[in-house]
């Protein structure tokens, strides 16, 4: 079994001012719960993401880090950079500091009691624990039925992604090192941690009602974020393109043999509806085949680019000045040492 281990959750932040401080108590109780039960060391902390709020969301972060530093840091980006980003800067920025990192969403609809048994899981030898939803209960038809076929869609497609999991996962330090490798920019995490490996398990849990304000993923972003994933993760779907152009050639083989049929028989201007519905749905076949490589080319001319995921502007943490007091301390030690042998030799 291993030691008491700091933990940090880390909560991407945008627009939150309506729950901030509701997730902020919820989440310092279940802390000092694992610190009763000795399941986490002193120094685990909460560490809040501004992902470039326009509200008072960085202001109430700011008060509980001044208020109960012990308890409470938190990174703040030079800008909006979305979802997947803020949780990268904060997984990536803690890392140093933690020896596992937990993160979910502000909302706390993801059940912070499965936090208990992630971190037994952790301690019982895991790298990587993902936390699964046991059913979706709480969702409309609709969204449960989009977003179980998209789980069932990226399989299909290749990708090894966990079912009804998002990104309400803990990883340890190995896993967090193994991580910083995968320097992509377009990012889509519940695909990019599985590949990692590594030793792994998951918890269950129920999914809650948001305890207040607006969903930051309404349907458009819920597209956008679905795709994001599907073109990030593989390349099929240009193995279908070339597959589909195969299929309609054999096809026109067909159409073009009957046409010369046909015409021979002199019943050409029978055909003439048949004509246009395959140029209309061609046309739109190529164009629609052309903007899915078109996006991958994009995708191409962005990481090439290598520009940085996130700017950090500003990162409040207690364990940090410790660790920066520290290494300052040692290095001043060092320097008067070298000064003291220095005058001894002369």
């Amino acid at each position: 079994m291993r030691e008491q281990p700091i933990l940090y959750i880390v909560i991407p932040c945008y627009n939150e001012q309506e729950v901030i401080l509701y997730s902020a108590a919820k989440l310092k109780g279940k802390m000092e719960s694992l610190l009763a039960k000795r399941q986490i060391s002193r120094c685990s902390r909460i560490c809040f993401v501004n992902d470039g709020s326009r509200d008072k969301t960085w202001e109430l972060i700011r008060g509980l880090c001044s208020e109960d530093d012990s308890t409470f840091s938190a990174v703040s980006l030079a800008h909006n950079r979305g979802h997947q980003n803020a949780v990268t800067a904060g997984l990536l920025t803690v890392r140093e500091y933690c020896d596992i990192a937990i993160s979910m969403d502000a909302d706390l609809q993801d059940d912070i009691d499965a936090i208990d048994e992630m971190v037994e899981k952790y301690r019982a030898g895991c790298n990587i624990v993902y936390g699964v939803r046991e059913s979706r209960k709480s969702d409309s038809v609709f969204k449960r039925v989009t977003a179980q076929g998209f789980y069932r869609l990226m399989q299909a497609l290749g990708a090894d992604i966990i079912y009804n999991h998002a990104d309400f996962r803990l990883m340890d330090k190995k896993a967090l090192e193994a991580f910083a490798e995968y320097g992509e920019v377009n990012l889509f995490l519940r695909g990019i941690v599985p590949m990692i490996g590594l030793r792994h398990d998951c918890v269950y849990y129920e999914r809650k009602e948001r305890y207040t304000g607006q969903s930051k993923y309404p349907l458009t972003k819920m597209i956008d974020f679905a795709w994001q994933g599907i073109t990030s993760l593989t390349n099929k779907p240009i193995g279908y393109i070339v597959r589909l152009g195969l299929i309609i050639s054999i096809i026109s083989g067909f159409v073009f043999l009957w046409s010369l049929v046909q015409y021979f028989r002199g019943m050409t201007i029978a055909g003439w509806t048949s004509l246009i519905i395959s140029l209309w749905f061609l046309g739109g076949l190529i164009i629609f085949s052309v903007g899915i490589v078109g996006e991958y080319i994009g995708k191409i001319y962005i990481e090439v680019k290598r520009r940085p995921r996130f700017l950090i502007q500003d990162f409040i943490d207690s364990n940090a000045r410790k660790s920066r007091s520290a290494v300052a301390g040692t290095a001043g030690t060092a320097s008067a040492g070298k000064s003291s042998q220095t005058a001894e030799t002369k």
